[in-house]
């Protein structure tokens, strides 16, 4: 009989059911084991059930097949051993309407093969007994899915911090109750954290030595550098204790998709190292009563997560994937070249170095500037903008107070992105990336005031162009020298979205009456009439310099 097909959703314990009052089950036969778990309640009146069960499940049955003279030979030790075979949970068996009792000999069996017999009263039908274990098991879906968004926050925060690989690795250990490890490329422990790491660690006794073997055995097999081991050796099986359940490394591509604990691989779970995979993405084991699952960190770096827990529940895998994939970005991003290539730009402008100098390091001469502010009213947090960031295709971003600043290739191709406001700068060289990032401030402006979700800084020759640059400055300094710079930026929000109190406001985040007084206020102090088009072309002329 093929293993249980375990649902995605989490079993309901036997005592829950047997606890509800409105129910009134009544165990009277098998052991009385707090940890059984029953998945389903199916009901069956074949003489032999075996065919239709996928393990797991809590049998109803009224006897309707029983013969006459079943309690005379051994009608009933072949039902129960067929149950127990097929991997069922429980039976039930209802007193109404064909048996007033339980059958002795059927308790007898029950007991004889460790199968937990319930008694369903008259008044309860098996429907009422399904849709009870359907409610618990909603319950505890909603309970898991609930625990599982949880902890996917506090990895994330966790990310954020400034030791993000330890944090991640404490919040997993804390989530999962029990311990995780970060094994580099080497195979040695990079970072360790949670309840039991520093016994493991120091392998105090037979039990932790296993337990530490087995879990490095696990991460040489999903390692993406792991090769074929060299005769005699068994890389692919990791030690274990006796009476520990070996499990098959299994690829996963997704939550729930690695090896259950107790299922063996053909062959005693110890695949052949000429076909077995080289680099599974997890693989599982059960040692010494312990948990333990691997994580490869994305392919060509070797890093492997590798997490150990006295239990393991239906959302852990996900909780822990989660965390593999921050872990996977935190060391791709010190172990990149492209990485290694900022940091050593970050250091020479610190030391003075020109904006000139480092570009190359950053792998492109020409760029634009993005400023970015989130459609809600909440702040942009570091996750969100890394986020933003990854979407753009670039990790320089900085957070500034409301705005995300990110600086972008300008190969890229840049679109509208969900839940965001964008203005995107005029391209520009290293030279000038200091006059694109108030490019790209004025056109997020215009972006919010009009309710865009991009507006593109709109660089383009025009007749100011025909004026020598030089000249061009001069008039501007001398034209708004009465102006203060935030009149100034009012005036050229103002002029750029033709005259309107409305939309200024929104995009200087002010009052319309106060965009009124600052324009009158121009006008006083610039002494001309800015309902003219010829005065609104000159100032416009002026203020387009940066």
């Amino acid at each position: 009989m093929p293993d249980p097909a375990v649902p995605p959703t989490p079993p309901v314990p036997l005592a829950a059911l047997l606890a509800r009052e409105d129910l009134g089950l009544r165990q009277i036969a098998g052991p009385a084991d707090p940890s059984a778990v029953v998945h389903w309640a199916h009901t069956s009146e074949m003489a032999d059930p075996y065919p239709y069960l996928l393990g797991g499940e809590l049998l109803l049955t009224a006897g309707v097949h029983i013969p006459e003279a079943a309690g005379s030979g051994t009608y009933f030790d072949d039902y129960v051993s067929r149950i127990v075979a097929a991997g069922g949970a429980a039976l039930g068996f209802g007193v109404a309407p064909v048996h007033d009792t339980v059958p002795r000999a059927l308790v007898a069996a029950c007991d004889s093969y460790e199968l937990p017999l319930i008694e369903v009263p008259p008044r309860t039908t098996f429907s009422a007994v399904a849709r009870a274990v359907w409610q618990l098991m909603a319950q505890a879906r909603l309970a898991e899915l609930r625990r599982v968004t949880e902890a996917q926050q506090s990895l994330a925060a966790a990310a954020s911090r400034p030791d993000p690989v330890p944090s991640v690795l404490r919040q997993l250990a804390r989530r999962v109750g029990g311990w995780a490890v970060l094994y580099g490329p080497d195979g040695a422990e990079v970072a360790v954290a949670g309840r039991g790491a520093e016994r493991a660690r120091a392998a105090g006794g037979p039990e932790a030595r296993d337990v530490r073997e087995a879990l490095e055995g696990l991460a040489r097999i999903v390692r993406p550098t792991a090769t074929v081991p060299p005769a005699g050796a068994t890389p692919t099986r990791p030690a274990t204790s006796a009476g520990a359940t070996p499990t098959r490394p299994a690829t996963s591509a997704g939550p729930g998709s690695s090896a259950a604990a107790g299922r063996h691989a053909p062959g005693g779970g110890r695949p052949s190292p000429a076909t077995a995979p080289a680099s599974p993405t997890s693989a599982t084991d059960t040692v010494a009563d312990v948990h333990l699952a691997a994580y490869s960190l994305g392919a060509g770096r070797g890093f492997v997560l590798g997490v150990a827990a006295p239990q393991r529940g239906p959302g852990d895998h996900t909780i822990a994937s989660v965390a593999a994939v921050l872990l996977s970005l935190l060391t791709g991003e010190h172990q990149s070249g492209s990485g290694a290539a900022r940091s050593s730009a970050l250091v020479r402008l610190l030391l003075g170095a020109s904006a000139e100098d480092v570009a190359p390091l950053l792998g492109s001469e020409r760029w634009v500037v993005v400023h970015a502010r989130p459609n809600a009213l909440a702040a942009p947090d570091p996750v969100a903008a890394s986020a933003l960031g990854a979407a753009l295709g670039s990790p320089l971003v900085d957070v500034a107070r409301e705005v995300v600043r990110v600086l972008v290739p300008a190969d890229r191709e840049l679109g509208p992105q969900p839940g965001w406001t964008l203005g995107i700068s005029a391209e520009a060289g290293p030279g000038q990336w200091a006059a694109a990032d108030v490019q790209a401030g004025r056109a997020l402006a215009r972006a919010r005031a009009t309710r865009a979700g991009l507006v593109r800084y709109g660089a383009r020759p025009a007749l100011a162009d025909l004026v020598p640059e030089a000249d061009a400055e001069a008039h501007a300094r001398a034209l708004l020298a009465p102006l203060n710079p935030a009149l100034t930026e009012t005036l050229r929000t103002w002029l750029s979205l033709h005259g309107s109190w409305d939309r200024t406001a929104v995009a200087l985040d002010v009052h319309r009456n106060t965009v009124r007084q600052r324009i009158a206020k121009c006008a006083a102090l610039l002494e001309r009439d800015l309902d003219d088009p010829d005065v609104r072309m000159e100032l416009w002329f002026a203020l387009r310099r940066p």
